[in-house]
């Protein structure tokens, strides 16, 4: 009788994969091709060659796992080994405190755009429209390439093969940013209060101001992140930039003040009254709408959501009633005639509805200040980039449509290892972390915040020997020979820094020199005492987030004490069963 073969659960996910794609009516993907493979991954990126380069590309299959997908490509072999080489030999020097300080027009200098929606209009058949966006993104990129110039002295440009930093290749996600561009009245730019010149492209700002002609507002998010000094400076060097446009500060979980050392992780869901932010971005709606749509529903609204929240209780959900006329733009009557339409030529508050669009970069926040203005959990949020994948519509009220748009990551110059640190280029995906370790560990005292071990060499401190001492200290082992997994330990200190618990706050140019101006700022003060209310807004029966009682908070108290300060015996955990398995920070 003949040896029955092994038949492993991989081979029955291709097989379960093929039959599905026979039923459909597609090829058959020949084997090791699934959308998470090494081989699938690198089809798609020949197809987006064969697209740079004009080629025709096929009509896409009508169930493709990988269409909305971050494609963001990485460095070279050799610029890897030539990074991994420095995070062993070099020796970290800590920076001064002007290091902290990022100039804007470093991350997006002159020439740098981003892609455009060529013109169209309803007349246009799908297939056509898609051929001629394809083709304009393919000129995009070869005029991209053909403008990039070779780094100046810089051994981190020449890694990278230019001057331009990883920024997203998939013409998917940029038909999802064209989309909500055209369909909203008010733009709420998402940035990241502690390196908000990342996340606002000037091109970006310009095209919404100057080209579609509509109001922005630029919401710089997560204040609680850094100090209101900093947020107030930030905010004044936005205004000055983009004079147009409204800068309104906002976090949806506002903390008490910072402690030293690792942050405890913030509980997630629940307790959206307590955001801070809200009431200044319907003033500053009402600013831009100048009464062409009645807002009172809004103000209403939160009117009830601070009442409920004094009150000690949280909004019911409120059910909200259906609006005629229908919300999509593929019910908009283009022109009889096929003629081209510019997207700024369309009705405005259609059917007296005032549509918000959510855009910025991964990681920015979008979806978090889409749930605090909605007051529920409406859309899913993940630490990880790229969690949105297509846009989402949800009615505030009756008369305010808020929309969803995916992250998308702009051409611009900035250093890889702060996208990483950003939380912008997903972590998962780096193949050499360690130089985004010693980028954060020359600007903040790793060694001392984690309590790390001193290094064996006297020479002084390198990004390996903080991943090495990580490892050691939280257990991390590689599975055959049981040494100290680095890469782990590199990733477990990014994720830390990418999560807020290790605070990395940029600051803007000329900050050092008028430290004390800002710490005395009207509006510092302000900030701070709108924190401190939006903190103390708790509802009844949930605990704070520093009190939340987790297996990974557990972890965060122990490596987050203050140096020489006794930490508590494992024994008193809240958790008795955080011991038995290994826990993640």
């Amino acid at each position: 009788m003949p040896r029955k073969r092994p038949f492993s659960a991989k081979r029955k996910k291709q097989q379960l994969r093929d039959r599905r794609e026979r039923r459909r009516g597609d090829p058959a993907a020949p084997p090791g091709s699934g959308p998470g493979s090494r081989s699938g991954s690198r089809e798609r990126s020949s197809d987006g060659a064969a697209a740079d380069a004009g080629d025709p590309v096929p009509p896409p299959r009508r169930h493709d796992p990988g269409r909305f997908r971050l494609q963001l490509g990485g460095p070279r072999a050799e610029a890897l080994a030539r990074r991994r080489r420095r995070a062993q030999e070099e020796v970290l020097e800590p920076l001064p405190e002007s290091a902290l300080e990022l100039e804007p027009d470093l991350i997006y200098g002159p020439g740098l755009d981003f892609p455009r929606r060529p013109p169209w209009s309803f007349a246009m058949s799908p297939e056509e429209l898609r051929a001629r966006e394809e083709a304009a993104f393919g000129a995009f990129l070869r005029a991209l390439q053909d403008n990039r110039r070779p780094a100046e002295g810089g051994t981190e440009g020449e890694d990278d093969g230019g001057d331009l930093a990883p920024f997203e290749h998939n013409l998917e996600t940029w038909r999802q940013l064209w989309r909500v561009l055209e369909m909203s009245d008010v733009i709420l730019l998402i940035t990241d209060a502690r390196h908000p010149a990342l996340n606002v492209p000037p091109a970006l700002a310009t095209h919404i101001t100057r080209e579609l002609g509509k109001g922005l507002i630029l919401i710089l998010n997560k204040v609680d992140l850094t100090s209101p000094a900093v947020a107030t400076a930030w905010s004044h060097l936005l205004r000055r930039r983009f004079p147009t446009a409204r800068v309104v500060p906002f976090t949806s979980a506002p903390r008490r003040g910072p402690t030293a050392g690792l942050q405890r992780r913030q509980r997630r869901g629940g307790g959206w009254s307590r955001a801070v932010g809200p009431r200044q971005l319907l003033e500053a709606c009402e600013s831009i709408v100048g009464g062409e749509v009645d807002l009172s529903s809004w103000r209403a609204r939160l009117d009830r959501v601070e009442a409920a929240a004094a009150r000690g209780e949280e909004e019911e959900e409120e059910q909200q009633e259906e609006v005629g006329g229908g919300s999509e733009e593929e019910e908009e009557d283009g022109d009889e005639d096929g003629a081209m339409v510019a997207p700024r030529q369309w009705e405005r508050y259609r059917h007296g509805v005032l549509t918000l669009g959510c855009v910025g970069l991964p990681n920015a926040g979008k979806s978090s200040v889409l749930n605090a203005l909605l007051g529920r959990s409406a859309v899913s949020v993940s630490r990880a980039p790229g969690r949105t994948r297509y846009f989402q519509t949800h009615f505030l009220t009756p008369r305010v449509r808020l929309c969803d748009c995916p992250g998308l990551v702009f051409p611009s110059q900035a250093p890889p290892a702060l996208q990483v640190l950003a939380g912008v280029y997903p972590i998962s995906q780096l193949q050499e972390p360690y130089s985004a370790v010693g980028y954060l560990a020359s600007r903040l005292p790793l060694p001392a915040l984690l309590q790390l071990r001193p290094p064996t060499s006297a020479a002084g401190w390198t990004a390996w020997d903080i991943c090495e001492a990580w490892a050691e200290k939280r257990g991390y082992k590689t599975a055959k020979a049981a040494r100290n997994d680095v890469y782990r330990a590199a990733n477990s200190i990014l994720r830390l820094a990418a999560d807020g618990r290790l605070r990395l706050c940029l600051r803007p140019p000329g900050y050092a020199a008028q430290k004390d101006l800002w710490e005395q700022h009207p509006e510092t003060a302000a900030l701070a005492e709108l924190q401190e209310r939006g903190g103390d807004r708790g509802v009844p029966g949930s605990a704070p987030p520093e009190e939340a009682s987790t297996s990974e908070e557990e972890c965060d108290s122990e490596d987050g004490a203050e140096p020489g300060e006794a930490t508590p015996p494992a024994s008193t955990a809240a958790n008795p069963f955080a011991l038995l398995g290994e826990d993640e920070c």
